[in-house]
């Protein structure tokens, strides 16, 4: 019999523990995919920071190192220096990498580190109780602005893809989202593209991927699906900011 469909060897048979609804298994998965797909399992290693992903390392069938808060960055350049024929890639969430790890990612990116970053934006802090991350929105209500986002008190959110698609080292800069079926193998080419990009030595690549937080958002995991198209898709446009294939035949 044919076989259709079956799970990938890139995650463990570990269950995880997100939320219903929470987006994060389906990035694993298509993670995991592409690592398969690309033949480097075995040569990869992946670097998780503190966040809602905190326990990766139980979930890819890979390499997997912890890092501090907002450090992943600094962790990976350290590893990718060391075994530069290794596949490096991080998994962080926006409070690790867009707050206390913002310098971290700019000068990794401003380095044109050869690492892989999988940046999982879900406009909120997820695993410590869903306080006001850089990335919510201007009105959005989180546990530490209760009203919504005073953007003349807490500033506006920080769209990071466009800020490091600035820098010459960042080789590849995309914005995906993961809530539909087309968006999602959108965003698996997406990642595939972020990793081959490494793989042949072109720098630094990120794929920012618009997650959904039903939890701390206080919505259904289906109104949750809704609420980011309505709102997060308009201040976050998806798309491409960097490839070196397009620049390529653009020479």
């Amino acid at each position: 019999m044919a076989v259709v469909f079956k799970k990938t060897q890139g995650l463990t048979d570990a269950q995880t523990h997100y939320c219903p609804g929470c987006t994060h298994g389906i990035i694993h998965r298509i993670t995991a995919e592409v690592l398969e797909e690309l033949g480097v399992l075995g040569d990869t290693i992946g670097v998780a920071p503190v966040g809602c992903a905190v326990l990766a390392y139980n979930y890819f069938n890979c390499d997997m190192h912890e890092a501090a808060h907002g450090r992943a960055p600094a962790v990976a350049t350290g590893v990718k220096r060391i075994f530069p024929d290794k596949v490096v890639f991080t998994y962080q969430g926006d409070g690790d990498l867009a707050s206390i790890g913002a310098a971290e990612i700019v000068h990794a990116a401003a380095r044109g580190e050869k690492i892989t970053t999988i940046f999982v934006n879900n406009a909120i802090y997820g695993m410590t109780g869903g306080q006001m991350a850089p990335t919510t929105l201007p009105g959005q209500k989180a546990t530490t602005s209760p009203y919504g986002r005073d953007v003349d008190h807490c500033g506006y959110p920080i769209r990071v893809s466009e800020m490091l698609s600035t820098l010459t080292g960042a080789a590849f800069v995309e914005r995906v989202a993961v809530n539909n079926p087309a968006n999602v193998r959108k965003a698996k080419a997406a990642i595939k593209k972020a990793f081959q990009a490494q793989i042949e030595g072109k720098g630094f690549g990120i794929v920012e991927v618009l997650s959904t937080c039903p939890t701390n958002w206080g919505l259904h995991p289906l109104d949750s699906l809704k609420w980011l198209e309505e709102n997060m898709m308009p201040y976050y446009p998806l798309g491409n900011f960097r490839d070196p294939a397009k620049e390529e035949e653009g020479k």
